[in-house]
């Protein structure tokens, strides 16, 4: 079975409700006019149009079916995660994603759900992800900056969501923020483009240097976009421990780590197999972004894999990681 790990979704059953019930959530605020909705937080400026293929399942069947994929793990859309909301309201918008996520997930067999948390709060997430999983969500994915734009996933408010991630032995799919506060990222889709991929490796780094992965070794963290630049990076994280040796050893935190594919270059992926072992991959699009991959098993047909590779990296590590059963929805091409 081909499983991509990748993917993001908005329901629709969500925005609808949002429509109907302006006052469900007192600091979220939807903005229906032009194209596509836009949502704002906590006062804040208005997000990126939410764009339709985002909750279209229809489209979302036929690009899976095209691209022979037969199962797709999805989590929620970073921009509207609500990591600016206070605590208790950031909890309620959570656990109202999850029932949305859940919904879509029922209505394509296809799709199975990784859970949203109120990251901003570490106590609450805790009991959020221990929910989710209750509910039966496959893990959950959370953004590298739990405040919105800011913070740190070392924080010591965090631990209690990593002390049941680990407890439970959740899989926790990271992804970076549209926001990387930076401005020289501002022209060319440098954001895009290189952008996202710093704040991972920044984000990650910090993980590594405390300890977290070691202190917390049930997680199962999968990286987007192939772990930015922490694979090619390595050796220079283990000087800089080398030179700090009160600093965790970034190397045992860095064997924990998984990662997908989203990087379009198979003599990356070969070399990502050689650092981190092709038991470590697993298949992502990034879908529906432009900036994903149309083709996300075409890069690991065309990187120099043994069998057991290239089957660990289309699918079997995810099952493995993410506990998706193998009979669990309809193939793609059905």
């Amino acid at each position: 079975m081909i499983i991509d790990t990748h993917a993001h979704v908005v329901p629709k059953s969500l925005i609808d409700a949002l429509r109907s019930e302006r006052r469900l959530f007192p600091s979220v605020r939807l903005d229906a006019e032009g194209a596509a909705p836009r949502m704002r937080f906590a006062d804040r400026a208005p997000g990126r149009p939410i764009q339709p293929r985002l909750h279209d399942l229809a489209q979302r069947r036929d690009w899976l079916k095209e691209a022979q994929v037969d199962h797709q793990l999805v989590g929620g859309w970073t921009d509207v995660y609500g990591y600016e909301l206070p605590g208790e309201e950031g909890a309620d918008w959570a656990r109202f994603y999850n029932e949305h996520m859940r919904q879509d997930a029922a209505a394509l067999p296809l799709l199975s759900a990784l859970a949203t948390v109120p990251l901003q709060d570490g106590a609450r997430a805790a009991r959020v992800l221990d929910e989710a999983l209750d509910a039966g969500f496959k893990g959950a994915m959370i953004a590298t900056q739990p405040k919105g734009v800011g913070g740190n996933l070392d924080d010591p408010s965090l631990d209690p969501f990593w002390e049941v991630a680990s407890a439970r032995q959740a899989a926790i799919f990271l992804h970076p923020h549209y926001i990387c506060s930076d401005d020289r990222l501002d022209g060319y889709d440098l954001i895009n483009a290189v952008g996202r991929l710093t704040d991972t490796t920044i984000a990650v780094a910090r993980l590594l240097f405390s300890g977290h992965l070691t202190r917390f070794p049930g997680v199962s963290l999968v990286l987007s976009h192939a772990g930015g630049a922490l694979p090619y990076a390595l050796g220079r994280l283990k000087r800089n421990q080398v030179i700090h040796a009160d600093y965790a050893n970034p190397e045992e935190g860095f064997r924990r780590l998984y990662f997908d594919t989203v990087m379009f270059e198979p003599r990356a992926l070969r070399f990502l197999c050689d650092v981190a072992g092709a038991d470590k991959i697993m298949l992502g699009s990034d879908f529906p972004f432009g900036i994903g991959d149309p083709d996300p098993c075409g890069i690991v047909d065309a990187t120099p894999l043994t069998a057991a590779e290239h089957a660990a990296i289309l699918g079997e590590n995810a099952a493995r990681i993410f506990h998706v059963e193998c009979g669990c929805g309809a193939a793609a091409g059905e």
